[in-house]
């Protein structure tokens, strides 16, 4: 209940946030797929921020203990992604730079976000 409360406040707090989608969503974490099913996507602004979360408001993890991961663009090409923990830790995973080969992908120095 506490974990439902928690997604249900970040995406009310959050700037802009609009209705999701449904998204085939890809995680990579150091080399390995975390990740590869359809997931909510939430467009946040017209910067391309977004937040990626359980398909259909799902009250799971999106996977292991990430509940939500946001990419937040701070300026054309460059993003700072999160993860939402099940803890309510908005753990950092760092910059992200546009992938030059798949536009629908965010790569960090030990990760890689697609949504399409």
């Amino acid at each position: 209940m506490i974990r439902v409360a928690l997604v249900s406040l970040a995406l009310l707090l959050a700037p802009g946030a609009a209705v999701a989608r449904d998204a085939g969503c890809r995680v990579e974490q150091a080399g390995r797929v975390v990740l590869d099913r359809t997931c909510d996507f939430a467009p946040d602004g017209r910067d391309g921020s977004f937040t990626l979360s359980p398909r259909g408001g799902g009250q799971g993890a999106l996977f292991g203990p990430i509940l939500m991961v946001s990419v937040s663009v701070i300026e054309p090409g460059l993003a700072e992604v999160r993860g939402l923990t099940r803890d309510g830790i908005n753990s950092r995973w760092g910059a992200a730079r546009r992938s030059a080969r798949d536009g629908a992908c965010w790569e960090g120095s030990d990760f890689r976000i697609c949504a399409r």
